[in-house]
């Protein structure tokens, strides 16, 4: 056998591990292809605006000056000294912590009541329906809704008068008194729907055995509620209330359809505090400093989630 030949069968091992490594290669590659547009369009969409806000946070006159100067941290103190921002923020917290609360306690009632057999099969289809009615509207239709139950001539004061419990007309979304519990019952009524739905496919998934344990062993409705229902809805619960919490804490429509913000701050949340620097006021610089401490804000809830995540 000639020297050429052999050198040819000597090469064929290192040319067979070559195309392994490249096959290897190219099918870790793979995922990344098939990932790569969604990628794209979160790169282009979503991270290249929050680097645009953040560089415009440290900018004085950003969008409005051709020549914006850098101010550094400048922004974000104008913002912590602007004593309607930390209204905001209060109002924000009250206004999403009640939310929050009220949708677990509203969704888990409905839930527990639709998954029980106490209740004729057919009233139980037609009151899903109607429970899960304020899901199907746009927040405009809602603020247009509780702007006219609420109205002083509205349908919630025609029969609270009716029934001796106040003896004046309310007027619900223009007193600085009453704006902001109204906007927050609003937002409470408009999103129950999403914990009811999901506690009750949590219900129907927990084994009929544990109630029938416990009931042997003397268990009352009671415990059986306690030590066995929310425990087993506890994962749901987390995730949901997490969720929530974010999406609450950056509404916008409603509150902006309803009040605006008003009557004189009463309403404002971090939201409509951004609006206004932004499109009211245009300080943009100041607007994108507020952007980023709702993201920053956002985003230690969403560790939270993510941390939940992982550890189920």
């Amino acid at each position: 056998m000639n020297r050429p030949v052999l050198a040819l069968v000597a090469a064929q091992p290192k040319v067979r591990r070559k195309r392994k490594f490249r096959y290897k290669a190219l099918r870790r590659l793979v995922p990344y292809l098939y990932v790569s547009p969604a990628t794209l369009l979160l790169v282009l969409l979503m991270l290249f605006p929050m680097m645009m806000v953040f560089r415009y946070s440290l900018m004085d006159g950003a969008i409005m000056k051709k020549n914006a100067a850098f101010v550094g941290l400048q922004n974000y103190l104008t913002i912590f000294d602007d004593p309607v921002f930390w209204q905001s923020v209060v109002q924000t917290l009250y206004f999403t912590v009640m939310s929050v609360v009220f949708h677990f306690i509203i969704g888990l009632a409905f839930a527990l009541l639709l998954n029980t057999n106490r209740v004729d099969p057919l009233i139980r289809s037609i009151l899903r329906v109607l429970y899960i009615l304020p899901w199907l509207f746009t927040a405009v239709i809602i603020a247009i809704i509780w702007r006219l139950l609420l109205d002083p001539n509205g349908v919630v004061n025609s029969i609270l008068m009716a029934l001796h419990i106040v003896n004046f007309k309310v007027e619900w979304f223009s007193s600085t008194s009453t704006a902001l519990h109204a906007l927050t019952f609003a937002n409470i009524w408009a999103g129950y729907p999403l914990y009811m739905v999901s506690l009750l496919a949590g219900l129907q998934g927990i084994p009929k055995e544990l109630y029938e344990a416990a009931g042997i062993d003397g268990a009352n409705s009671f415990e059986k509620f306690w030590h066995i229902t929310i425990p087993q809805l506890m994962p749901i619960i987390i995730s949901i209330a997490l969720l929530d919490f974010i999406w609450t804490m950056q509404v916008f429509p409603l509150v902006w359809m309803t009040t605006g913000g008003g009557p004189i701050y009463s309403t404002e949340v971090l939201s409509t505090f951004t609006y206004k620097l932004a499109f009211s006021q245009y300080e943009f610089s100041l607007a994108s400093a507020s952007a980023v401490i709702i993201l920053i804000m956002s985003m230690s809830v969403t560790y939270f989630y993510i941390k939940h995540q992982r550890q189920r």
